[in-house]
């Protein structure tokens, strides 16, 4: 009988035997039970957890390669970490080759599920949440991959992180598909990563939708070629609840895709609507103000193609002080629905963003390193083309 066996024995074993007519056996603790399966896992294992909601008030562990977590549905197998006294996160995983499948974590003190230094990590029907709504003493993160090679997180559902619901960060060759986020401040964020594809996710009533971001004073740099297209974003314009201090917390409400300092970005056949304050946002690091010590970091967006994009309703009521003006120094009803911030490499050649074929709902770019003083309606510096970027490939994902 291996571990997994064993917890679901003792989780049900005094109802079996009393059934029987047998004397009952003390059923042991579910939490220990399966703090105990993880720990014994071995490699190649699956690890399954029953139907029922189970009370943590510790963090869970998993270190051992090939193992796969397997619940009985997300609404099915609940994890709950309301009373978790100790610990950064419910669920640490820390190997490779694992697959966590069908069951839910719910109000973490800290991140939900955390996955450090992976590969080949399989994330799918699993759903974080925290339940008492959008606040910020809610964790960071969801689903929080970091620095994993081979990520793909599918059919899951984010809600109520104080950062972001979906974030992988410092990692490469990433799908994150077919997924349900709301109520975060950031729906999916994609951060100091390369060769990512973001599709098919349903990204509604956050503050930002989905955010690609390159921040300084990471140990990985260089986030490029990523890839968001056939996604719905509506209506992402929930007030921003990230904790003070925290870079996100810049995040206007009502963004629906924002770059922030990435290269070679591809955001092409999403629908987006209803977002105060633009449909897509691109800017640099330097627009945050904040002091930016790092030597290695690049802090210019570059390569950015936007295109065929469906978009509706955007820029009604900026959340920004600096588009606020600007909406009503231009006497606009609105702003326009694609934004850049202008900044620009001094030894930059060519244009910054390629944008065409979103609709008729126009394009500013700000002009933001001349404090806003010419910003540009025309449409002139986005008119370029760029070749499409490649797909990213994963072993076994369809």
């Amino acid at each position: 009988m291996n571990a997994a066996q064993r917890w679901l024995m003792g989780v049900l074993g005094a109802a079996l035997l009393s059934a029987c007519g047998g004397a009952p056996e003390p059923a042991k603790d579910p939490a220990q039970a399966l703090r105990e399966a993880l720990l014994s896992a071995e490699p190649g294992s699956t690890v399954t957890i029953p139907e029922g909601h189970f009370t943590f008030d510790r963090s869970l562990s998993l270190g051992v390669n090939g193992v796969t977590l397997k619940g009985a549905g997300q609404d099915k197998s609940i994890l709950d970490f309301a009373g978790q006294l100790a610990g950064a996160e419910g669920l640490l995983v820390a190997a490779e080759d694992v697959t966590l499948e069908g069951f839910a974590v719910l109000d973490a003190k800290g991140d939900a599920i955390k996955m450090n230094q992976c590969k080949n990590l399989v994330v799918r029907g699993v759903r974080t949440e925290w339940t008492g709504g959008p606040k910020s003493t809610n964790g960071a993160y969801g689903l929080y991959p970091v620095q994993c090679d081979g990520v793909l997180i599918e059919d899951s559902i984010a809600i109520g992180a104080s950062d972001a619901g979906i974030y992988v960060g410092q990692s490469t060759n990433i799908i994150v598909r077919r997924n349900q986020v709301a109520f975060n401040v950031a729906g999916i964020e994609i951060e100091n990563s390369t060769q990512a594809d973001v599709y098919e996710n349903n990204v509604v009533d956050n503050t930002g939708g989905i955010l690609v971001f390159d921040l300084p004073d990471l140990p990985v740099q260089g986030g490029r070629q990523t890839r968001v297209f056939h996604n719905t974003l509506a209506h992402n314009n929930t007030a921003n609840f990230a904790p003070e201090g925290n870079i996100v917390g810049t995040v206007p409400a009502g963004s629906g895709i924002m770059v922030n300092s990435n290269d070679d970005i591809e955001i092409f056949e999403n629908t987006i609507s209803d977002h105060q304050t633009a449909a897509v946002l691109v800017v640099s690091y330097l627009i945050t103000g904040r002091p930016l010590d790092d030597p290695n970091y690049d802090p210019f967006p570059e390569q950015i193609s936007i295109h065929h994009n469906t978009i509706e309703k955007s820029g009604y009521d900026p959340d920004s002080e600096p588009l606020i003006a600007l909406k009503a120094a231009a006497q606009l009803p609105a702003l326009p629905a694609i934004i850049w911030d202008g900044f620009v490499r001094p030894e930059q050649e060519g244009p910054v963003v390629c944008a065409h074929d979103n609709g008729e709902l126009g394009t500013v770019a700000l002009d933001a390193p001349n404090g806003f003083a010419a910003p540009d309606f025309s449409g002139a510096a986005f008119a370029c083309t760029r070749e499409a970027l490649p797909p990213v490939a994963l072993g076994g994902a369809e």
